[in-house]
């Protein structure tokens, strides 16, 4: 039987990410999208006109699917209080109608310090941020929704995303800037302090692999453990490897700057309101996702990091580290 996915947020990073790989294994993929995004879709994908803010239009989109991937944001953290509440209670409505499970790509977001430094999934959920309580309780709806027999979700909680077509994210807006060849790389944390990312393309083949094996229960979460950067300078330093050029600058991220442009934008505020994650080490773990689906799919970091160097264009493929320099200690 055909099996049929939308996704809401094809065009942005983890929703494309999933899109692209429910594709792999034989999914129809339909994606809402609004008229001018609709040459952002990644190819095979059905374009469906609609607004995710419209519930009528998401209920219309999903006749017939399985899966709902709900992985829209509102542009640029904006807005984030009134919009984001609405599409998720539009996206179990859909999925009320269609039978379909909702996937939800989650975050560290929920946390706060009692929850630190190793959060399972049982872990109480007290975040220190707006954006965080908004997380949170748009997985307490989906709970509840749940819970009432009237949907099911699943949620995948990841470290801080980065990888092709990433969109906004620390590597792309903290480390180092897209579009051409870095001068300087800048690390948001300190030497000792570890921290935690997700390379997309593994994020999805995750999130796939436990849809597909079913067998979950109406309201299942996850945890990935990605790439754990143990010291705050493993990724860093494989950027300076990347490039080929060992006398490319680390530096600190000039938080004061930050500071500055948060009085005139929203994705420095927003940026700004996260750095407590890199003030201490916060690792989630992912004992309930091996037993699960066994091992975590997992990129080795050097193949990541160069895919996501040439795609944000700060890199040219071919160029950067030579095969003599591989076992360069950098």
């Amino acid at each position: 039987m055909e099996r049929i996915a939308l996704v809401l947020g094809a065009t942005g990073g983890i929703g494309g990410a999933v899109a692209r790989r429910l594709l792999v294994s034989g999914w129809t993929v339909r994606a809402l999208a609004r008229p001018d995004s609709i040459g952002r879709l990644p190819n095979g994908v059905q374009a469906v006109v609609g607004d995710a803010l419209n519930a009528e239009q998401v209920a219309c989109a999903a006749v017939g699917t399985e899966l709902i991937v709900h992985a829209v944001n509102p542009p640029g953290y904006r807005d984030w209080d009134n919009l984001v509440l609405p599409m998720i209670d539009n996206t179990i409505v859909a999925a009320r109608a269609s039978g379909g499970r909702i996937l939800l790509p989650g975050t560290v977001y929920n946390y706060g310090k009692d929850a630190f430094p190793t959060i399972d999934e049982t872990a109480p959920q007290h975040p220190q941020t707006r954006k965080g309580a908004i997380r949170v309780e748009m997985e307490r709806r989906l709970r509840a929704a749940a819970e009432a027999g009237e949907i099911s979700a699943l949620v995948v909680r990841a470290g801080d995303y980065f990888g092709p077509n990433a969109g906004n994210n620390w590597f792309s807006q903290g480390l180092v800037k897209p579009g051409r060849r870095p001068q300087a790389i800048h690390n948001p944390g300190k030497r000792g302090i570890g921290h935690q990312w997700a390379y997309l393309p593994d994020v999805a083949e995750t999130m796939v692999r436990l849809i597909e094996r079913g067998e979950l229960d109406r309201f299942a979460s996850f945890h990935m453990d990605g790439h754990w950067d143990a010291d705050g300078t493993h990724i860093t330093d494989m950027i300076v490897r990347m490039l080929g050029d060992p006398t490319v600058p680390v530096k600190r991220l000039p938080w004061w700057a930050l500071r500055i442009a948060a009085l005139f934008a929203s994705t420095p505020r927003e940026l700004l309101e996260m750095r407590y994650l890199w003030k201490q080490p916060v690792r989630m773990t992912n004992h309930r996702l091996v037993a699960a689906i066994g091992e975590e799919p997992h990129t080795p970091l050097e193949e990541a990091v160069r895919a996501t160097l040439i795609d944000m264009g700060c890199l040219v493929d071919g160029d950067g580290v030579k095969d003599r320099d591989r076992n360069a200690d950098y």
